[in-house]
């Protein structure tokens, strides 16, 4: 195949090319700047110049292709509601590119917030305490006669000792001096390494039902305590508790997801697409 990809540089849309090129599948990376263009040049991946900013350029890339991984996002916190319309937007227009093809198109999401307080699965909706509606925009990809699908990324998709929110509570920390979490730090975040997480990008393009939503959880709830002391470690910095109250001045943005209890099942994901976890855990890749 040969698969349009958005986010091609990103954290784990490098990843994503890795795989597919590694497989055997030829991409066509979506690149913003010179030195996105270059590095996707230098992995073996044709250069598509666009961005999130530009809807059509982004189906007609798609158009040219026969499938689609969307990995783009902006991650501005302070402006996410904006963000989220114009990855719907994307969506949209990349779908109506494909539309009764039949050919495959992935979007990406996440399983933080799905079900606070209990394991969440693939057959859990999307989160409505979040304005991010990729999903809904892949559900409305598949009643057009798009084979739409969603992976749902952990909040710590981690790689090389960083990735997604571990990043961001590694910089907390050095800021800080202090590693912290809320209260008894009990609640468990899923997680999962990013070239695990790129091999189901893979599988579901190849493979993948229309409509499904897949999850890229190697392991399913580490309690934040651990995560933290994890970090304080590795920094030489103290780990200590915070109160509710205390959390919105340590964590910034992070403090609505800190203290929450989110664990996340992948066991239906493994069983439709053979996929096995085989990278390192989080707390030995924070160590190392």
């Amino acid at each position: 195949m040969r698969v349009f990809v958005t986010g091609a540089t990103g954290f784990v849309g490098s990843a994503v090319v890795k795989e597919l090129l590694g497989a055997g599948h030829k991409v066509l990376g979506v690149s913003r700047s010179d030195a996105g263009a270059a590095a996707l040049a230098a992995a073996g991946a044709e250069v598509w110049r666009g961005s999130l900013e530009d809807p059509k350029g982004l189906a007609e890339g798609a158009r040219d292709c026969d499938a689609v991984a969307h990995l783009a996002f902006n991650h501005d916190f302070s402006r996410f509601v904006e963000n989220a319309r114009q990855d719907a937007e994307a969506i949209a227009a990349m779908s109506a590119a494909l539309e009764g093809s039949g050919r495959p198109l992935i979007v990406t999401s996440g399983v933080a917030l799905l079900t606070p307080g209990r394991l969440a699965t693939e057959a859990d909706p999307p989160s409505t305490m979040s304005p991010r509606a990729s999903e809904k925009a892949a559900e409305e990809a598949a009643a057009r006669g798009v084979r739409a699908m969603s992976v749902r990324l952990p909040p710590i998709t981690h790689a090389n000792g960083t990735g997604g929110f571990a990043g961001r509570l590694i910089e907390i920390a050095q800021e800080k001096g202090v590693s912290a979490y809320i209260g008894e730090g009990l609640n468990r975040w899923p997680a999962g390494h990013r070239d695990d997480a790129a091999k189901i990008y893979r599988l579901a393009l190849e493979n993948g039902e229309a409509g499904a939503r897949y999850h890229a959880v190697d392991e399913e709830g580490l309690a934040m305590r651990d995560i933290a002391e994890a970090i304080g470690k590795r920094l030489g910095v103290p780990t200590a508790s915070k109160t509710s109250e205390e959390a919105p001045e340590h964590f910034g943005f992070l403090a609505m997801f800190a203290g929450v209890d989110m664990p996340a099942s992948s066991q239906w994901t493994r069983q439709t697409l053979g996929w096995a976890p085989t990278h390192t855990g989080l707390l030995a890749d924070l160590a190392a």
